[in-house]
């Protein structure tokens, strides 16, 4: 695929606002033929641009209303441990996303929960019996400026 250009840009914008919108109001969105469209998202998706379609959840409405980033030191580094943590975090749903990151911890939990009671299970029941895990330091989510 060539290098996505202003059009490919404006569908990538139009698509992430609403990803259900129809081929024909996009292409119409976007200044194109139906089939022209049609082809550009195609190739976006066939390029690995467009990796997937998602829905978004509203947490506080399924009684998901304490949110925390929560900032994670392991207390070692070998690559077999680092592996146990990352597979323990990918199968915990309250984790929503977990970024490996440079500085004083090494990685950052985005943690959904219905509260704080919930929470502190999470961290004595699933976190802190990770043995890779040295220490953690949560921040509560106040309010989403930006999702």
């Amino acid at each position: 695929m060539p290098e996505p250009d202003e059009t490919d840009d404006t569908i990538l914008r139009a698509l992430s606002k609403d990803s259900r919108i129809s081929n024909a109001d996009l292409a119409e969105k976007v200044g194109l033929s139906a089939s022209s469209c049609w082809r550009r998202v195609r190739a976006l998706e066939e390029a690995g641009v467009i990796e997937g379609y998602t829905i978004r959840i509203n947490d506080a409405r399924r009684g998901l209303g304490f949110k925390a980033i929560v900032h994670v030191q392991l207390t070692r580094h070998d690559p077999e441990q680092q592996q146990v943590f990352i597979r323990a975090v990918r199968h915990r749903e309250e984790v929503r996303a977990c970024y490996a990151t440079t500085g004083q911890a090494d990685y950052h939990l985005h943690v959904t929960c219905a509260d704080i009671d919930a929470y502190n299970r999470f961290l004595e029941q699933f976190l802190f019996r990770i043995p890779a895990v040295s220490s953690a330091q949560t921040n509560v989510i106040l309010r989403s400026v930006k999702d």
